[in-house]
């Protein structure tokens, strides 16, 4: 089997410079060179910086009037990747984050080389101290973030898509803005009989987060799972998905504030248009649930 081409996407808002030099920097340094590199400047001219460095491989850059959000920003990048039609995985990675080890892109290739029905293969978060938060592990519980293997989903700051896939399913929803569109699209990687691999080797260094950062957090959050479920799920598990997420939100949430942003953007979620309704099939409710996450959870 050929060995499949690699791209690398970045999208920033131009209001990190440093982590974004840092970035692109950890990219230059790993031994297998990728093919093409697009960076996309999310409502910003990109830094000059991004411009200048002596990256390998074909490096477009693309300057944005509007700020399209972090799946917008990323559906960019990949529509120029498909106009070149040289390309056929993905490397999308968050501009805060670094590639400590040097082999992450010779692993990747590997892998999808290895199996032509992976779609997406997710890396491992964790911050300077080594310590993955278990928002960042893709499994129910506290599970062992060193503990790879199938799974329902993928974190969005480090991971890899086959281009084949996104032909299949389509790219980012758009409309998400940012929050639960990893969800959307590996729901519709599984449906389509696409496998998701976590690959704990794979490592993204990141700074410790938390996504309550972002002042419409709670808002777009809860309007996003609305919309997640209306689009993807079947009609019986709608109500149960949404029960479940609202207990789970009233009992973690201490801010009173943050929960009357919630209830509104859950509000907004069941009244405004939630684009496409493509439910899975219920032998991918059974698929997902067989590897550890049904969907209601």
């Amino acid at each position: 089997m050929a060995q499949p081409r690699l791209a690398v996407a970045v999208v920033t808002m131009g209001n990190r410079p440093d982590e974004v030099d840092a970035l692109l920097r950890s990219v230059a340094k790993q031994d297998l060179v990728p093919d093409r590199i697009v960076i996309v400047g999310n409502g910003c001219r990109l830094p000059e910086f991004a411009r200048r460095l002596d990256l390998p491989g074909e490096v477009t850059t693309v300057d944005l009037d509007d700020n399209l959000g972090c799946p917008g920003g990323r559906n960019v990048a990949l529509a120029r990747l498909r106009a070149f039609g040289d390309v056929d995985v993905v490397v999308e990675l968050d501009d805060d984050g670094v590639l400590v080890d040097v082999e992450v892109f010779r692993q990747v290739r590997d892998l999808f080389a290895a199996d032509p029905r992976l779609g997406i293969v997710g890396f491992r978060i964790a911050d300077e101290r080594g310590e993955t938060q278990q928002r960042h592990v893709p499994r129910v519980g506290n599970a062992d973030p060193m503990r790879g293997g199938y799974v329902t989903g993928f974190l969005g700051g480090g991971h890899a898509l086959r281009m084949a896939m996104l032909t299949e399913t389509g790219d980012w929803p758009a409309e998400f803005f940012f929050a639960h569109e990893e969800t959307d699209l590996a729901w519709r990687a599984a449906d389509a009989g696409w496998r998701i691999l976590y690959a704990p080797e794979l490592l993204l260094q990141h700074p410790r987060t938390s996504p309550a950062r972002h002042a419409v957090y709670f808002r777009v959050t809860a309007r996003n799972r609305v919309w997640l479920t209306r689009r993807r799920l079947p009609l019986p598990l709608i109500p149960v998905h949404l029960a479940v997420w609202t207990l789970i939100t009233v009992l973690r949430t201490r801010s009173t504030g943050g929960l009357r942003a919630w209830f509104g953007g859950f509000a907004e979620g069941l009244r405004e248009p939630a684009g496409e309704r493509r439910p899975m099939r219920w032998r991918t409710v059974w698929r997902l649930t067989r590897l550890g996450r049904p969907p209601v959870i």
